[in-house]
């Protein structure tokens, strides 16, 4: 696949998308996943991995809700990878992570997820480039036994620009309804906004296999990332077209 450099890629919506219409749709796409969601849950076969990426800032939370309101939580499961604990740094790193892939039946999302080991960890100096490849391969290799397995792996970036991620950290500090998630590291992890962006290509050149591909998705605007990534879930299960079983 063609390099994918972050500079050149767009972060806000084609012109062709207007909001008001674009919601509409991505109202008609939830009824959609309700559906099919539904149909994967009593089919019990197959499953599917939802994985977000991003820069801070970049709204994984806030896409969440978006697309997967009102679907049967029993179906759906959400799990945010934080810094590793010590009895998960005892293990290799794709140990942790390996324990919330979906069980048949369900859509697992991952709110960052075991691409941070070859993310921030480079970043912050803690493994080399040398080490960053070899969880290439292991990440891959990874991800086609999931595959293998019955599960659809959906690999979605979310792409915000440097002025919309300044922006939005601004109302964690000042927004009383989000001061909560403000953290005294935010400002120095905008700064590294440029070291993030070149080990993300990295990742994009070497973990972007044509049957599990990035998804790099214009974020600066909520209700245009929403639609994206609701229209991605939506294709991806209508492909699977699961059926409810026979009695």
């Amino acid at each position: 696949m063609p390099a994918l450099y972050l500079k050149k890629l767009p972060t806000r919506a084609p012109e062709s998308h207007h909001k008001n219409t674009t919601l509409r749709e991505l109202k008609k796409l939830r009824q959609e996943l309700i559906d099919l969601q539904d149909r994967l849950y009593a089919e019990n076969k197959r499953s599917v991995l939802v994985i977000l990426q991003g820069m801070d800032a970049s709204g994984k939370d806030g896409l969440i809700r978006r697309v997967f309101s009102g679907i049967n939580p029993q179906g759906v499961q959400v799990h945010s990878f934080k810094e590793p604990t010590e009895l998960e740094l005892a293990h290799d790193f794709l140990w942790r992570v390996h324990q919330q892939v979906p069980a048949q039946g369900m859509v697992q999302v991952f709110n960052r997820s075991h691409y941070e080991d070859v993310l921030i960890t480079r970043v912050n100096g803690l493994i080399t480039t040398e080490e960053a490849r070899r969880r290439f391969t292991a990440i891959n290799a990874f991800e086609k036994l999931l595959q293998q397995a019955g599960t659809t792996v959906l690999k979605f970036y979310l792409h915000v620009s440097e002025e919309e991620q300044r922006e939005r950290l601004e109302e964690r500090r000042t927004d009383p309804a989000k001061q909560w998630k403000y953290e005294a590291a935010d400002d120095h992890k905008a700064s590294q906004w440029p070291a993030y962006k070149e080990v993300y290509e990295d990742v994009f050149a070497h973990c972007n296999p044509a049957a599990c591909p990035w998804h790099i998705v214009p974020a600066d605007q909520n209700w245009y990332k929403a639609y994206v990534v609701a229209r991605t879930l939506r294709d991806a299960l209508v492909k699977l077209d699961p059926q409810y079983p026979e009695k």
